[in-house]
């Protein structure tokens, strides 16, 4: 399953928000409002958990400097990355878009796919918040 945020500009340049996504505490920002727990766990990994949804503790798998940061899930029971792309359209504008792939049966992405469209849309919207 495979889902796409929309494409968001963000007046910061692609290094500033690069150094933002790198750091796991700033995820707390851009978290949805019904946010009911958010843990870093370390440098690289931090637990959150939604209402209504299970617990989901992601880690930073790969950052390529001032264009792309991946994440992914620390599970291997939902086996999923969260992609962060950045293209730097000016020297005070960046275009976000962030990039869902995951491996789950029919059924389970069926009941998943709203929900997690929903929470990546969010993520975008809330990275003028950095």
């Amino acid at each position: 399953m495979n889902l796409e945020s929309t494409k968001i500009s963000v007046p910061k340049s692609s290094a500033y928000l690069f150094d933002a996504l790198t750091e796991i505490r700033n995820f707390e920002k851009l978290m949805p409002e019904n946010i009911a727990k958010f843990e870093v766990i370390d440098d690289n990994c931090f637990e959150f958990g939604l209402k209504g949804m299970p617990e989901i503790k992601l880690v930073k798998k790969t950052a390529t400097p001032t264009s792309e940061v991946v994440l992914g899930a620390a599970s291997s029971k939902l086996p999923f990355t969260l992609i962060a792309k950045l293209n730097e359209v000016s020297e005070n504008n960046t275009d976000v878009q962030l990039f869902f792939e995951g491996e789950f049966n029919p059924m389970m992405a069926m009941m998943v796919k709203g929900p997690i469209g929903k929470f990546i849309e969010t993520l975008a919207q809330n990275m003028t918040k950095l």
